[in-house]
């Protein structure tokens, strides 16, 4: 197991720009009525009184975070520091001897001709070892990384998703707020609230409506293809349930809510239908997400394609964008050239999951990407992105035994070493991560392969013992 991690370094900054979470940690705001009155809803919207006032619910820029931030008691996963107890002036041999093993590796037949990868030794920034780091290709999911540094900063990491129950003219309306994270059990508490609303105002029946037009009607990616739906991914709506892979996930859970009213002895009438809500509905309980800093570590630990998407277009919307790919991607390359002065030669990117076959990205600027997450002056932000990154050998995510990875006798010996994002398409697999060397110091580590024709589990075990090296354990 790696050591306690140090404090962090108070000067020497850069100097260039399938598991569901536990239900336990959800958190529902429900506004539920108070006192019965004999008129109905349209004529005495008071029927639905609050007894607590309701926080602001608008998407919103936020300016980065101070090093205090973030959640309490959290400790940033890494900074740009060394160990306790390394040799902090004497890097050069270590470095040398990455450099070495690595140029031994890359001749690996598994690995095929193309593979762009390079390690950046993260308190000093020195490449320590390029092979051609600049050279676009697929990522896969590693795209995700850029998709959550984007939503974290745009966002910020206690942005919360929510999802609204309106009521107007005899019908309730089940309003998307973009949290693909919404539970059978969210909208049970909703129901509870619509429900006790509808008893008070001496109501029996109404019909339900669904709104989902936070997010534009769903619409291919360059780069995908119609046979992704639904099972690579669903399309892209602002409502879902469950996580539930349909190709309407907004009538979807329109469904189940009104399965839920209906188990609660309220008649629904008719076909659950879709609608913008009006103006004038009251406003009747409201569901908030966990933290946007736990959705993205856990969207990265499973590198669930879903969720990414759903933030990149809610991060567009944040940035006073529209909700589409396009807007989506280009806040993405404003966030990490403009913010943080990531250099975007060479980079492609047309969905915020990976799964686009046209999205090109080299490791260099993959690595780039980690770098930030070492830095003292973003830990605030960007160190959910590090928190997020699955752990070789642990149980629960892509690195993970039940992947078959680290399992090889050239790779055992980094399980609980290194952290990584994983990335898989055909024709593509890409790891990119953060491991401490021999010295004690951070290594930033991407490798990118396209192309290869070994097996997938194969290339797979091939990064592994590249990654591996970087750490020092197998050479």
């Amino acid at each position: 197991m790696p050591p306690s991690l140090p404090g962090l370094a108070t000067s020497g900054g850069r100097h260039r720009k399938p598991k569901e979470m536990s239900p336990s940690v959800r958190r529902a705001i429900v506004v539920a009525a108070t006192a019965p009155v004999a008129a109905t809803m349209l004529s005495a919207p008071s029927a639905f009184a609050t007894d607590a006032v309701s926080q602001d619910r608008a998407h919103r820029n936020v300016s980065l975070p101070s090093e205090d931030a973030g959640e309490s008691g959290d400790k940033p996963a890494f900074v740009k520091s060394v160990r306790p107890g390394a040799d902090a002036t004497g890097p050069g041999s270590v470095n040398r001897g990455i450099a070495d093993a690595l140029d031994a590796r890359i001749d690996d037949p598994r690995l095929g001709t193309d593979l762009s990868g390079v390690v950046i030794d993260a308190a000093s920034d020195e490449v320590i070892w390029d092979h051609d780091a600049a050279t676009a290709l697929m990522p896969a999911s590693n795209t995700k990384l850029a998709t959550a540094t984007a939503a974290l900063t745009v966002l910020g990491p206690d942005h919360r998703l929510t999802t609204e129950v309106v009521y107007a003219d005899g019908t309730l309306t089940l309003v998307g707020g973009g949290d693909r994270t919404l539970t059978t059990e969210d909208l049970g508490v909703l129901a509870d609230a619509a429900a006790a609303g509808l008893e008070n105002a001496g109501l029996t029946s109404v019909e339900v409506r669904v709104d989902d037009s936070l997010f534009p009607e769903p619409a291919l990616a360059t780069g995908w293809n119609a046979g992704y739906y639904p099972n690579e991914i669903a399309p892209v709506r602002s409502l879902v349930v469950d996580g539930r892979a349909v190709q309407d996930t907004a009538l979807d859970a329109g469904e189940v809510f009104a399965g839920l009213l209906t188990d609660r002895g309220v008649t629904v009438g008719g076909d659950v239908t879709r609608g913008a809500a009006g103006e004038g509905a009251v406003l009747v309980a409201e569901h908030r997400s966990e933290a946007l800093s736990t959705i993205v570590k856990h969207m990265l630990k499973v590198s669930d394609n879903d969720i990414a998407e759903s933030l990149l277009r809610t991060t567009a919307l944040g940035a006073g964008r529209t909700a589409t790919f396009e807007d989506g991607t280009a806040v993405v390359r404003d966030v990490l050239s403009g913010t943080y002065g990531v250099s975007l030669a060479n980079f492609e990117m047309y969905d915020g999951s990976g799964l686009s076959r046209a999205t090109r990205i080299p490791a260099r600027t993959l690595a780039d990407i980690l770098d930030l997450t070492t830095d003292p002056r973003h830990r605030g932000v960007l160190r959910h992105v590090a928190d997020g990154l699955p752990v070789a050998g642990e149980a629960g995510g892509t690195l993970g035994p039940e992947w078959g990875r680290f399992d090889t006798p050239d790779s055992s010996c980094a399980v609980g070493e290194v952290r990584g994002k994983t990335g898989t398409l055909t024709g593509a697999i890409a790891l990119s991560g953060i491991t401490p060397g021999k010295d004690g110091r951070w290594k930033v580590f991407s490798f990118v392969e396209n192309g290869s024709t070994a097996p997938g589990d194969d290339i797979k075990d091939a990064l592994d013992g590249l990654a591996a090296s970087v750490n020092g354990c197998n050479t």
